[in-house]
């Protein structure tokens, strides 16, 4: 077993378990060994696994495991995959009914059919059996999900075993993927970006780049297209303010770009193109309004006897497939035109590139974003399209950070066994950081922090930290404020925007614990953007990249220029200080201002919720230094809490007086 299984294989007798994991990191394994224990040892009449998708059930085929030490085969009889079975949603619904019947041991469909049966058949019909939610992501606590409403259905009647996998654990819609209260029944297995790409034979680092390109997408494509890798090209959706409305036409452009057409391959439908230096590139086309020419190719791609085969193609071109469980081994450079609207499609489109093979050293995703134009209509549109690919990036740096273990320091604090605290060791009079080459983990010693008491805290800031960054760099006003604002003082995004987005998020916690996830999920996202500022700066990337030592030797360097790490200096930094820095090199002048313009024209005034916040934070302040923060006081954030207060004071007035 890989690292990750053999994490999960360990929690095999949890009835509810949920794991997450990158794409390409082993899940469906994992999920194999799981399985095949609950049916043999655990008692369980059956497995049933449900997929997005009917591409991805090919994930769960036939596997001799005991060829390899494991012991039992992993079975799923043929007309038991609903994923290949021909006909319509009914009788696969049928078919479900008939597996429940049966004796046999291991169904697999997708959600779609998953969802019909479940309505048909009751939740009781699937008792004392397993059900795996492959992509957990498509699930959410939103009333209006089915398969999150059937998932609450089953754990309030708590007769079944539950495995859930992941690869994001958070979805585009800021809504969560579970209520609070069902997640907290689940045991969780992470297993991190940082700790895939460390593992790795071959594949060491991973590049993410956002560009932004003015007039046609096509014209400017070969700027960060190079043919020499292996890569994955999406096209904007017909729908899109990237589209040409054309993807016909794309398609040929993108290939005239290349070289010279020669013809298509009759074996695979591969487009053959010759390039200037006269080597021949196949080129997959994902996107062809022919379903016979589309099949073709999607059969060729999946064909297993080229698997290991680099040279069989070279460029594949894609619009709405070759995302989630889409397998190539060798790709090189995921390249994608226009923002996409979740973040969990992105992490996913990334992980078509994140597999390990021989020669391949290093990845890249890219994202090609339209820049905004200043004679543009929909330039409001552009505006949204850029912070929402930023606040891609900056969830990706933290995604593909070391796990952080952040703890008080105190006057009984020593080193833990395992960790490297650098030259000179532990030292007992400073913060120390130590880092744990085995796990990957950080241990961080901050001043004044609070730890989390209860245990779902503790779970939180130990495994959900990603969750919560998620929702702070989606919401819009933090993202705009932080990035435009230069009155803006960070303290209101640190401690007031992401306090009540912690606030409600995870309602059931007390304001102590509240306050201590908060500080723990702030730390990991500025520790990680002072890091890459001290990589750029300092030229520390070219040690290794971001799968090797430069973001420990980052992170490392920051904390130790900085006599004592504290919360106070912690919440000072404006968490999008990168995310401008970003901007400003990767755009002109002229669109930058139009950017920053639209951002001034919405800008928000100060709200009642958030002046009781200011005030709670003023309480506190008085609290530390037998004072109110002045209206006068040097300090702009002392100054923004007594603002607060007075906003209150004189909103208090004005109700009483009518």
């Amino acid at each position: 077993m890989r690292v990750m299984q053999e994490r999960a294989y360990e929690r095999r007798g949890e009835q509810y378990l949920l794991i997450k994991s990158p794409p390409a990191s082993g899940k469906s394994r994992a999920l194999m060994f799981v399985a095949l224990d609950k049916l043999n040892n655990q008692g369980l009449k059956q497995a049933i696994i449900v997929v997005p998708e009917k591409s991805i059930g090919s994930s769960f085929s036939n596997e001799p495991l005991s060829k390899f030490g494991f012991y039992w085969d992993w079975s799923v009889e043929p007309k038991w995959n609903l994923c290949n079975a021909p006909g319509e949603e009914g009788g696969k619904v049928n078919s479900v009914k008939a597996f429940l019947d049966s004796s046999d041991k291991v169904l697999v469909c997708t959600h779609s059919t998953f969802r019909f049966a479940v309505d048909r058949f009751g939740a009781e019909a699937f008792d004392d059996r397993l059900i795996a939610i492959d992509e957990f992501h498509h699930v959410s606590a939103n009333p209006d999900n089915k398969l999150g409403a059937h998932l609450g259905e089953f754990i309030s009647r708590d007769k079944v075993h539950i495995v859930a996998m992941t690869g994001s654990y958070f979805r585009g819609d800021a809504v969560p993927v579970m209520a609070a209260e069902d997640e907290s029944r689940f045991a969780t297995v992470t297993y991190t970006y940082y700790e895939q790409l460390n593992g790795y034979e071959h594949l060491k680092t991973l590049d993410i780049g956002y560009y932004f390109y003015s007039g046609s997408y096509v014209d400017e494509i070969l700027s960060v297209l190079n043919p020499a890798e292996k890569t994955i090209v999406h096209i904007p959706n017909v729908n899109s303010r990237e589209s040409t409305k054309d993807k016909i036409k794309e398609v040929e452009h993108i290939i005239e770009e290349l070289g010279s057409w020669k013809g298509t391959d009759p074996a695979t439908g591969f487009h053959l193109v010759e390039t200037k230096d006269g080597r021949t590139l196949r080129i997959a086309d994902l996107v062809e309004d022919d379903a016979n020419k589309r099949d073709k190719v999607s059969t060729a791609l999946k064909d297993p006897t080229q698997k290991d085969n680099r040279d069989y193609v070279d460029i594949i071109i894609a619009l709405g497939m070759a995302k989630e469980g889409f397998d190539w081994i060798w790709c090189e450079h995921a390249l994608t035109v226009g923002y996409r609207s979740s973040l969990t499609e992105i992490i996913q489109i990334i992980g078509r590139a994140t597999r390990d093979a021989p020669g391949k050293e290093r990845a890249r995703f890219t994202n090609l974003i339209a820049e905004p134009d200043a004679s543009e209509e929909a330039v409001t549109e552009a505006v949204n399209d850029t912070l929402k690919a930023i606040a891609a990036s900056l969830l990706m740096e933290q995604v593909l950070a070391p796990r952080f273990n952040f703890t008080p320091k105190a006057k009984a604090s020593g080193p833990t066994d395992g960790f490297d605290y650098g030259e000179g060791g532990y030292n007992a009079d400073k913060t120390n950081v130590g880092f744990c080459q085995e796990t990957g983990q950080f241990e961080i010693e901050i001043n004044g922090l609070i730890e989390p008491k209860s245990p779902d805290a503790q779970r939180i800031c130990r495994e959900d930290l990603n969750e919560v960054i998620t929702s702070f760099v989606q919401d819009k006003t933090a993202l705009e404020r932080g990035i435009f604002d230069e009155e803006m003082i960070p303290e209101e995004l640190t401690q007031v925007r992401m306090g009540k987005i912690i606030k409600d998020k995870y309602p059931d916690l007390d304001e102590e614990d509240q306050e201590a996830v908060r500080q723990h999920a702030i730390a990991a996202l500025n520790l990680v953007q002072a890091a890459d500022r001290v990589i750029k700066e300092g030229g520390l990337e070219t040690e290794g990249g971001s799968g090797g030592t430069a973001l420990i030797d980052g992170v490392r360097k920051f904390t130790m220029d900085v006599r004592d790490l504290d919360i106070d200096l912690i919440d000072h930094i404006n968490p999008f200080g990168e995310a401008y820095a970003i901007l400003a090199k990767a755009m002109s002048e002229e669109s930058l201002k139009q950017v920053a313009a639209v951002i001034a024209g919405r800008r928000v005034n100060l709200t009642i919720e958030e002046a009781r916040e200011l005030a709670k934070r003023a309480l506190k302040f008085k609290q530390e230094r037998g004072r109110l923060p002045e209206i006068t006081a040097a300090d702009p954030w002392e100054r923004r809490m007594a603002e607060g207060v007075a906003f209150l004071q004189k909103k208090t007035a004005e109700a009483k007086n009518g």
